[in-house]
């Protein structure tokens, strides 16, 4: 099945390629992966900036501008709608479905580093939690239970959305410029981008193995 879609990837011109991904579908995509924080939005941007690449030139470097304003806005869109939720559920006694959905996504190890995180650098530890892999429910959830106003979040987030485009464009870029191909650029993007988001959360692991390890050691 795999070999048929890069098949069928291959085939395509550039110009059917530009169609598929759409810049109307790359919004829809980034703003729903803010919601439902389990679609891969990082490796979708980078496939766009592969896409858009090709699509460049030296003279008219629109394209990729244009891939960058649409992730941004629909990252920070899908932020605000996401906090909003959270918010009503922070207000609510019974909290709310949202709410729920973020605490069950974030461990009480995470949760507590992500509020001593904002306890100490403020609004721009948001800029952080966005460029790190899944970094940024744990910071969001801690920003709901501060109370922090959406004003203030979205000042802190609209930098943080910004960052974050900018960032798995450039990957995009760089995966798509080592390949004279659309579907070789977004290939390498796209395993590029998967081996960043794993990278964390095997760290994550060691960690937790290497502390296991002395608990068993003091005992």
């Amino acid at each position: 099945m795999t070999g048929g879609l890069l098949a069928a990837v291959r085939d395509l011109p550039p110009e059917s390629t530009q169609q598929a991904v759409g810049y109307p579908s790359l919004f829809l995509l980034v703003a729903l992966g803010a919601l439902v924080p389990v679609v891969p939005t990082g490796a979708i941007v980078s496939s766009a900036a592969v896409v858009a690449l090709h699509q460049s030139s030296a003279v008219s470097p629109f394209p990729l501008l244009l891939v960058f304003l649409v992730a941004s806005a629909a990252a920070f869109l899908g932020d605000l709608a996401l906090y909003w939720l959270g918010r009503r559920g922070v207000r609510s006694r019974n909290g709310s479905r949202w709410l729920a959905a973020l605490r069950s996504r974030v461990t009480p190890d995470r949760l507590a580093h992500a509020q001593e995180r904002l306890d100490s650098h403020q609004v721009s530890v948001l800029v952080l939690s966005r460029l790190v892999p899944a970094g940024r429910i744990p910071v969001m959830l801690a920003c709901l239970l501060a109370r922090m106003p959406l004003r203030r979040f979205a000042r802190g987030d609209a930098a943080a959305c910004l960052a974050w485009a900018a960032t798995y464009q450039l990957i995009g870029i760089l995966g798509g410029s080592l390949f004279p191909e659309p579907w070789q650029g977004v290939v390498a993007a796209v395993g590029l981008t998967l081996l960043v988001s794993a990278v964390p959360a095997l760290w994550r692991r060691v960690r937790g193995g290497g502390r296991d390890a002395l608990r068993h050691e003091d005992a």
